[in-house]
């Protein structure tokens, strides 16, 4: 019987909203509502949708993260037991204690079964805090640019938070952390934003761990090929990982196949994505919410 693929994503901006495909074979994607918004943005100063990532609970919910501004402090949530009712969203003040943090970028999350908690991550850029890898990307002046690393806060249940800390550190320019459990180890794959005056990167690495929270290994070399990609979003099919990454600069949306982690064969000529597609989330659903979403 085949299985049931949701592909979340936004578009140009994220002005928008939340938008949503469909696959049975992880391939060829059919958007939902003939590629029109499901759920528009509500929250924050700039009121965007973008990077939406949606992650099926235990709790039998559609939890769901965005981006909502280029360079606010806060992230946006909602949640639906269906894909097609939503909770209120809400403004998550992630970073409001930095005084300097620059953003939030590409909010994600995961399960951690061994504080019965959700993990939500996402990237800031703090000046000074990491002036080792702190570049401005058009020049190469030290000090002057982006020092992305990975912070974290924990929830129960979505109303009280825990406090920020820093959740992954490479020693490099980090964003776009997506981490999938696999059996008794958790894989991570992230993107590497090293820029000037350092060979750019712009590439996918993964890190493992024991442990949801970690602590995550060192980065391994780039997955991805010569491309820029970013917002890797992996799923396993059997004994086959698919990673879906976003060629931003080519316009292009990307598929990545791996049996071992290690070897990887570029599917992008077989992929169908819908127009316009950017940075979002495969997840599995069942028979019946697939179908309530088409009759909807």
């Amino acid at each position: 019987m085949p299985e049931n693929f949701l592909f979340s994503y936004f578009q140009k901006n994220g002005d928008d909203g939340l938008h949503l495909a469909y696959s049975h074979d992880a391939l060829n994607w059919t958007p939902l509502k003939e590629n029109q918004p499901i759920l528009a943005p509500q929250v924050g100063k700039d009121k965007l949708m973008r990077d939406p990532c949606i992650y099926p609970g235990p709790d039998g919910k559609f939890h769901m993260v965005w981006t909502v501004s280029w360079k606010e402090k806060g992230i946006g949530y909602a949640a639906s037991d269906d894909l097609i009712h939503w909770s209120k969203q809400q403004y998550i003040p992630v970073m409001e204690h930095e005084a300097d943090a620059q953003n939030c970028w590409a909010p994600e999350m995961i399960y951690n079964p061994d504080q019965e908690e959700y993990i939500i991550y996402w990237a800031t850029t703090i000046p000074g805090r990491f002036p080792e890898t702190d570049y401005q990307s058009s020049t190469g002046e030290h000090g002057q640019g982006n020092n992305h690393r990975m912070y974290a806060t924990t929830t129960k249940d979505f109303i009280s938070f825990s406090p920020t800390k820093l959740f992954y550190d490479p020693s490099f320019n980090v964003i776009d952390l997506n981490i999938v459990q696999d059996g008794d180890r958790y894989v991570m794959f992230l993107k590497d934003e090293s820029d000037k005056p350092l060979t750019p990167q712009k590439n996918i690495k993964i890190a493992y761990a024991d442990h949801a929270s970690g602590p995550y290994s060192n980065a391994s070399a780039p997955i991805t090929g010569d491309y820029w990609a970013e917002g890797p979003s992996a799923i396993k099919i059997g004994e086959t990982w698919h990673v879906y990454t976003d060629h931003y600069r080519d316009k292009v949306y990307g598929l990545i196949t791996s049996t071992d982690l290690i070897n990887w064969e570029d599917q992008t000529e077989h992929l169908t994505m819908p127009e316009d597609t950017r940075h979002g989330t495969v997840f599995r659903v069942s028979e019946n919410i697939l179908k309530s979403i088409l009759k909807g």
